[in-house]
């Protein structure tokens, strides 16, 4: 890629932050080697400082967003792989956002599966249905028709083959204890709802009051694809919901809304629940289970959430349960929300490589905490006729707690 320059220059924001985070690069080169999609091709545009690069003289007027620059900033995962290594600190999520918001949507993108996906209501109607017509008995060879490209294809392949869960709710809550409002999203209040009422269970057992928002979108996807005004309109939302629920802390079980419900709400404690609960786990037993589980940490568990450790405590509490992390490198598992609708065979790729790494620790199960991750490891491993169910960590730890809260049923 030509070297693009980064000289600064008093632009006005949006284009003149980027140019203003842009110049926090020094052009290292230390990201390279924790860059997923910089494994992929080996190409310096494919690299976050091959993005900066390219974000910089967008904003400042040095290049035209032609379609093959915005396809490198597309097929970023925004894992944040870099921030963490970056000895600058250089704000590259907040780099990135800012650049897709200069540029607006892509045109490629799929904004009616989208719009589908970010309605709970109706995703839930359809998954019903679709259990009732055998969905998962013919969803691989009607998928296969559709064009290998297609995210209607991937949006098939990923489709659970398992009925949705009952919507999560709570059952005797205790009044007088610290309150948490559970964000329950979108597809995962739909496909991750069991371990939302996990998540209930285990943290009414450490002493918690929980109550649940509505069901909507946090307008993650939005953000990242650069629709400002739909990820606007969602935070709004997120705002008007937290403002009604009377409680001290937010929580979600999907580490992949952490981030933009922070952004949505600052100064309000957005957490993963599972920071509390390890910091609570001297409450907390769990009977023995003789099972050999590869844990998959989702990229925002790691660097945005950063509750890797507290899951690890946690886990590794329960008796006889043998808990091993995939290795990294890979940094990925490729769907970085709807990534792997949108570049299908890229995200294949990274998926089937964190795949092979799992195999290596020849598991009985496959935990991973972030439902779009789930779903596509959970595709790879259907395609691949892998023997391993996949599970969000908290559900497993609720099946195995030890005393649950009186008169609450197991999810």
């Amino acid at each position: 890629m030509t070297t693009m320059l980064l000289e600064k220059s008093p632009l006005h924001a949006p284009a003149g932050r980027i140019a203003e985070l842009a110049d926090q690069c020094v052009q290292c080169g230390l990201c390279l080697p924790v860059c997923p999609t910089y494994a992929l091709d080996r190409n310096e545009a494919e690299s976050p400082r091959g993005r900066i690069a390219i974000a910089s003289a967008l904003a400042r007027g040095l290049a035209d967003p032609a379609a093959e620059l915005r396809a490198h900033l597309d097929h970023c995962l925004g894992c944040l792989n870099c921030e963490t290594v970056c000895p600058a600190h250089v704000q590259y999520g907040e780099l990135l956002v800012e650049t897709r918001a200069l540029l607006g949507p892509s045109p490629q993108r799929p904004r009616w599966l989208l719009e589908l996906v970010k309605r709970p209501a109706l995703l839930r109607f359809l998954r019903r249905l679709g259990g009732g017509l055998a969905l998962s008995r013919w969803k691989g060879p009607l998928a296969r028709r559709l064009p290998t490209a297609s995210p209607w294809r991937a949006a098939l392949l990923n489709l659970p083959s398992t009925p949705p869960a009952a919507r999560v709710r709570v059952r005797h809550a205790v009044r007088g204890r610290p309150h948490l409002a559970l964000f329950p999203g979108c597809v995962a209040s739909v496909d991750d709802a069991e371990a939302q009422q996990a998540a209930i269970i285990l943290l009414q057992a450490a002493g918690f009051e929980v109550s649940v928002l509505p069901a909507f979108c946090c307008g993650a996807m939005d953000l990242h694809g650069g629709a400002v005004e739909a990820a606007e309109r969602a935070a709004q939302r997120v705002r008007q919901a937290w403002d009604a629920s009377g409680a001290s802390q937010l929580v979600s079980v999907t580490p992949g809304c952490l981030g933009t419900l922070r952004r949505a709400l600052p100064g309000v404690t957005v957490l993963d629940p599972l920071e509390l609960l390890a910091a609570h786990a001297g409450t907390l037993h769990f009977r023995p289970l003789a099972r050999r589980v590869a844990l998959h940490l989702p990229c925002t568990q790691v660097n945005v959430a950063r509750s890797d450790d507290a899951l690890l405590q946690l886990l590794r509490r329960v008796p006889g349960l043998e808990v091993l992390p995939l290795p990294r490198p890979p940094h990925c598992c490729g769907a970085a929300g709807s990534h792997l609708l949108e570049f299908p065979a890229r995200a294949a790729q990274l998926r089937d490589d964190t795949l092979r790494q799992a195999a290596t620790l020849d598991p009985q199960l496959l935990l991973s905490s972030n439902i779009g991750c789930r779903l596509h490891l959970g595709a790879g491993i259907d395609a691949q006729g892998l023997p391993w169910p996949t599970r969000h960590p908290l559900t497993l730890l609720a099946q195995q707690l030890e005393q649950p809260p009186p008169n609450q049923e197991s999810p």
